[in-house]
């Protein structure tokens, strides 16, 4: 325990030191949807949103954006740059497991993902007038379940990129897939029907998110239970994680 708190508390100061990830990751959610906030027509009820304004309907597809980020890029770059430079192969020699400098990443990244989620419901609450979500459990769960299985994806690119390079770009890859499919970059009123259904499933699952937060925006009474959107998410993660951990090679 006291080689993995050493770990986190070094591997939290690489990261702060990083102002993509720091940026990108953790500030750009919140301030782009208070850029778009700042647009008076964005914040008027629209019926294409179920009668809530556009920035209250698009929240937690902004804060997913910064999850993706932290989840499948930061990690799988981190971690092969870390077997590029020989860093795991001289870790294996010590008496620190490298195992526990992957439990450190994911760590940071949760924390990370923490302070992210709270800047957009901060902002969105404190300065755009938006609803906290009316549903807090529900939220943490989709939260908890849809970034979870977003690890998952990202460890496991980490597994089988055995280069920086195509680190970067199976990351990127999975980013723009899960983003699209989990329909983060489109409202679901201009996605077809079965990649709205889809959505539900994938990954970080913004429609659960929308879901608690707003139940007026993503037609609670439409679509799968919550229950069963956040199961899926967790099989996911063990599933993924689970073949993450069996195809991960430390050289």
């Amino acid at each position: 325990m006291r080689a993995l708190h050493r770990l986190t508390v070094a591997e939290t100061r690489l990261f702060l030191r990083d102002p993509v990830s720091v940026v990108f990751g953790v500030l750009f959610p919140a301030l782009l949807l208070l850029g778009l906030g700042a647009i008076p027509a964005l914040r008027e009820p629209a019926d294409e949103f179920g009668g809530v304004p556009f920035v209250e309907a698009w929240a937690p597809a902004a804060l997913a954006l910064g999850l993706g980020i932290l989840a499948l890029q930061q990690i799988p770059v981190a971690v092969a740059t870390y077997r590029e430079r020989g860093v795991l192969r001289r870790m294996s020699t010590t008496p620190v497991h490298p195992g526990a400098m992957l439990a450190a990443q994911l760590l940071v990244a949760l924390a990370a993902a923490v302070v992210a989620g709270a800047l957009v419901l901060g902002s969105a609450w404190l300065v755009l007038d938006v609803p906290l979500p009316r549903e807090p459990l529900g939220f943490a769960a989709s939260f908890v379940a849809g970034f979870g299985a977003l690890l998952a994806v990202g460890v496991l690119v980490a597994a089988v990129a055995p280069s920086l390079r195509l680190a970067t770009g199976l990351s990127t890859l999975a980013y723009v897939v899960a983003m699209f499919a989990g329909g983060v970059f489109l409202p679901a009123f201009l996605l077809p029907d079965a990649l709205v259904r889809l959505s539900a499933y994938v990954p970080p699952g913004v429609q659960g998110l929308l879901r608690t937060w707003s139940g007026a925006a993503a037609d609670a009474g439409s679509g799968p239970p919550l229950l069963l959107q956040v199961g899926i998410m967790a099989a996911l993660a063990v599933v993924v994680g689970a073949a993450a951990a069996r195809l991960f090679r430390w050289e």
